[in-house]
């Protein structure tokens, strides 16, 4: 996939997961009461900063804070825009 942004510095561009329409157990989740997904896809990444660089690369699968970066929509897609040092793990 090809993005026209490129984040400067320590920041990352994420694709959120979709959020989870079912339960382990087979009950539907209501839109109203589903939750903001946690994980998602590195789509793009920035250089990282002189006295650290970026650790993580397009195509990771990472787990981050529920309120952490920035929403915005791009070419019909939802995506976040956050600091490296938002990211929790990789997965």
């Amino acid at each position: 996939m090809s993005l026209n942004i490129k984040p400067l510095a320590d920041r990352v561009v994420i694709e959120p997961a979709a959020a989870e329409t079912k339960t382990a157990s087979g009950i539907i989740i209501p839109d109203n009461a589903k939750e903001k997904p946690q994980k998602g896809k590195v789509v793009a990444a920035g250089k990282g900063t002189k006295d650290e660089p970026i650790t993580v690369k397009v195509g990771d699968t990472v787990l981050y804070g529920k309120y952490a970066g920035t929403e915005l929509k791009l070419e019909g897609k939802d995506y976040l825009i956050m600091r490296e040092s938002d990211i929790l793990a990789i997965v």
